[in-house]
């Protein structure tokens, strides 16, 4: 699964992994120029060519040397951040909204697909289609009823819902991903890991908008009194049967596709009043 690269640890660990593969590369084409150069230079003479082409082409070869060592490791040493630290390669707010739908809308994609998945797999045998399922965990968090209503909502509110959103589904999906793995049906071992996915997505999503947040408080567009209280301990439902377990985690699902998708949409709500230059 491609991750969207907001851990600062993980970021780190490529960047060295880049910077040691580009100073083998260096080495060996440093090598390769003086072996190439020797070789031309002891052609040249004993084929009575000139010698002053013979040292015009290593002088040429080195030179090369030297530009590529000038010039990687300036490619290396500028990370990805968001904050402008010194040695950093800046994003814009723009490039940093683009980079949280699009995980935003990888995390609703896989809730879909598994949501899907898991209707197909049990529903349909059990003759559960169109139950009423217990009320979200989320419900108690107040989110726009429809973008009408969230276009209305300060900007500041606004983030302060996708925030709390992501936050009080970690643990339930990690609690997830714990149910079905104890499951002992064929789709739960084979799909519990996606569930472990999406808490670790979400996580980063959550870093991500953190960033977005940041740099709109920096940049001066929204207030620093932005804050986001925990919510109330997630609900994870206790069953006494196979049945309920499987409704019971159909219900997380189907409330996780839901609430990641108003993530999404608030999202590109927020980045078309941000930023405004931008076709929406």
């Amino acid at each position: 699964m491609t991750s969207y690269g907001f851990g600062d640890y993980g970021r780190e660990l490529k960047n060295m992994s880049v910077c040691l593969s580009v100073c083998l590369s260096v080495c060996l084409s440093v090598c390769l120029s003086v072996y190439l150069s020797i070789l031309l230079f002891v052609f040249s003479f004993f084929l009575s060519f000139s010698f002053f082409l013979s040292f015009f082409l290593l002088v040429l070869f080195t030179l090369l040397a030297l530009v590529c060592l000038d010039l990687h490791p300036r490619v290396c040493s500028a990370p990805i951040c968001a904050n402008g630290h010194v040695g950093c390669h800046v994003l814009s707010l723009s490039d940093l909204f683009d980079r949280v739908i699009q995980h935003s809308a990888r995390v609703h994609d896989i809730s879909s697909d598994l949501h899907a998945d898991f209707e197909q797999y049990f529903l349909p045998s059990k003759n559960h289609i169109g139950r009423v399922f217990p009320r979200c965990h989320t419900s108690s968090i107040v989110t726009p009823t429809g973008k009408d209503d969230a276009q209305k909502m300060p900007n500041e509110g606004l983030t302060e819902v996708i925030l709390k959103l992501l936050m009080a589904w970690r643990d339930p999906l990690w609690h997830l991903h714990q149910s079905m793995a104890q499951e002992q049906d064929h789709f739960s071992s084979l799909n519990s890991n996606k569930a472990l996915d999406m808490s670790d997505m979400v996580h980063e999503l959550h870093k991500g908008i953190e960033k977005v947040t940041e740099k709109m408080q920096r940049l001066g567009m929204i207030s620093n009194s932005v804050s986001v209280i925990a919510p109330p301990e997630a609900f994870l439902p206790s069953s006494s049967g196979d049945d309920s377990q499987a409704l019971a985690n159909y219900g997380l699902l189907y409330c996780f596709r839901r609430d990641s998708n108003k993530v999404q949409n608030f999202l590109k709500i927020l980045k078309c009043r941000i930023v405004p230059e931008h076709e929406c």
